[in-house]
């Protein structure tokens, strides 16, 4: 499979607010984040993959691309979910240093479970707990640059919620995400440094509003720890575009801020991401 137009996570706006036919609202299950979770492109968000609920089953598969002006991520990913309670993912990351001609390799593997409340029907925030396990199969420039080790855990918690008729008379989205990390650009550079090897506590968040009932604009931002003396790493922004002509098709776009990475600085572009849903 070609990496077709690929977005790099989807930073998904929901359009919920829109059509209810048959089960979950239209965007529900968001898009597909660099990692595999659910959620944006940048944040894992507290919903589940897919449309899935009572005993049903379900997932989505997912391609993304983000370019900045140096470096490239291409991104093949999946989920599978269950009675949207559950859900587990897989992603296998692909980074090219364009200014160096070489690459970088990571997979990640995640859980994710509700824990409470519900993203539309409920006052309290729709509640979610997961875990990923990343682990990199090309370590030698990592450990070159410092990293202390080639795989990790990280942890995270998140809360969403939409209301449906916001300011406006629009329907709008926040999530919050707290992550507990040790992880270098991401985990693609490893895990830890010679300035810290514990885990930091680091906050993500999403905000986003309907347009259309099938069309939603929203920010990402993502804290990230700073690990390595021989270059900074800041942390990571988009402002996101998200298309749902329907349940089975989701489309995202948006343009990037990464900030440094590596010692280049200034590195921004766009990324584009397409889901299957099922």
């Amino acid at each position: 499979m070609k990496q077709i137009v690929m977005t790099s996570a989807l930073l998904a706006f929901l359009p919920w607010g829109a059509e209810a036919a048959e089960g979950r609202l239209l965007a529900t299950g968001g898009a597909t984040t660099t990692e595999g979770a659910a959620g944006g492109g940048l944040v894992p968000w507290a919903v589940i993959s897919g449309y899935t609920e009572d005993d049903e089953m379900g997932g989505t598969v997912a391609l993304t691309r983000a370019q900045v002006d140096d470096y490239r991520l291409d991104v093949t990913a999946a989920s599978f979910s269950y009675k949207n309670r559950f859900e587990i993912s897989i992603a296998a990351q692909q980074f090219t240093l364009e200014n160096l001609g070489a690459e970088l390799r990571q997979q990640v593997f995640g859980m994710k479970y509700r824990v409470a409340g519900d993203l539309i029907y409920t006052a309290m925030p729709q509640v979610s707990v997961g875990a990923l396990y990343k682990r990199n199969t090309r370590y030698d420039i990592p450990e070159l640059v410092g990293s202390q080790r080639e795989n990790d855990w990280e942890a995270y918690i998140a809360a969403s919620k939409v209301w449906l008729a916001g300011p406006l008379d629009r329907t709008w989205l926040a999530n919050v995400t707290v992550r507990a990390t040790r992880a270098n650009q991401f985990g693609l550079l490893g895990f830890g440094g010679d300035l810290n090897d514990s885990y930091d506590v680091r906050v993500e968040a999403a905000t986003g509003v309907f347009l259309h009932r099938s069309l939603a604009i929203g920010l990402e931002y993502r804290q990230k720890p700073n690990n390595l003396s021989f270059a900074r790493e800041d942390d990571a922004m988009s402002a996101f575009i998200a298309w749902f002509p329907s349940k089975r098709v989701a489309l995202v776009g948006a343009f990037l801020d990464l900030g440094s990475i590596a010692g280049a600085d200034n590195q921004t572009g766009y990324y584009l991401n397409l889901q299957a849903s099922f």
